[in-house]
């Protein structure tokens, strides 16, 4: 299980999500309109000339793994690290049993919410590649959360975010819960991924049952 961990995103974009990515040979990317994120067969030497004819200049990719120098026609913008955790604990309640099933016609609503509260990257597609909840009030999308990659019988809890005006209500946690619950139902393991520089959330997750499996470069790239 661990191995498919350390390169997810490739095994993710080359296995189960294949009919939402795009790319060749040891390369691959989410298809335009899901999230922007690029996988390789190989982390430590990225096969970038594969993924030729599926960019475009406008366009910010998330990668992990890799830290060596931009090749030709590409930029690093960003670099920091993040923490890949796996869940290790029984199997929760589900905590917002309420809560309701995002579907197309709250895809506006979703990608707004992660534009404002930046759960990491998010497209206007993102709630098709899993399961999605989310708290309203009043018909306002005030939380979420849901499942983005997975491969063999793990499955990654995402695209987790709150209101500011109503953070403090545990509403994140209530719906990790829910998907926790549903996913080892199934027979999976949980796992997410989290920013070094995101304390809050890393507190929360460990809090709740997530152990560090690694840490992890991961870099903004841009073709140029």
């Amino acid at each position: 299980m661990t191995h498919l961990l350390d390169n997810i995103t490739w095994h993710t974009l080359s296995g189960p999500h294949a009919r939402f990515a795009a790319g060749a040979g040891g390369a691959r990317r989410y298809a335009r309109g899901f999230s922007p994120i690029v996988g390789f067969a190989d982390p430590e030497q990225p096969d970038f000339a594969a993924l030729a004819g599926h960019c475009s200049d406008a366009e910010h990719f998330y990668c992990d793994g890799w830290s060596g120098a931009a090749p030709t026609g590409w930029r690093v913008d960003a670099e920091t690290t993040m923490f890949k955790m796996v869940w290790d604990r029984p199997v929760p309640d589900d905590q917002a049993p309420d809560a309701l099933p995002l579907t197309a016609e709250h895809a506006e609503q979703a990608l707004a919410l992660a534009a404002l509260t930046r759960p990491g990257p998010f497209g206007p597609r993102t709630i098709e590649l899993g399961d999605y909840f989310g708290c309203f009030e009043d018909g306002r999308l005030v939380a979420m959360a849901g499942e983005r990659m997975h491969a063999g019988t793990l499955r990654e809890v995402s695209g987790v975010c709150t209101h500011p005006d109503h953070q403090g209500r545990g509403l994140a946690r209530r719906l990790m819960s829910k998907l926790i619950a549903r996913q080892m139902g199934r027979g999976e393991t949980a796992f997410l991924h989290v920013m070094r520089d995101n304390a809050g959330a890393f507190r929360l997750y460990a809090a709740m049952g997530f152990r560090v499996y690694r840490e992890t470069v991961v870099r903004v790239v841009t073709p140029c």
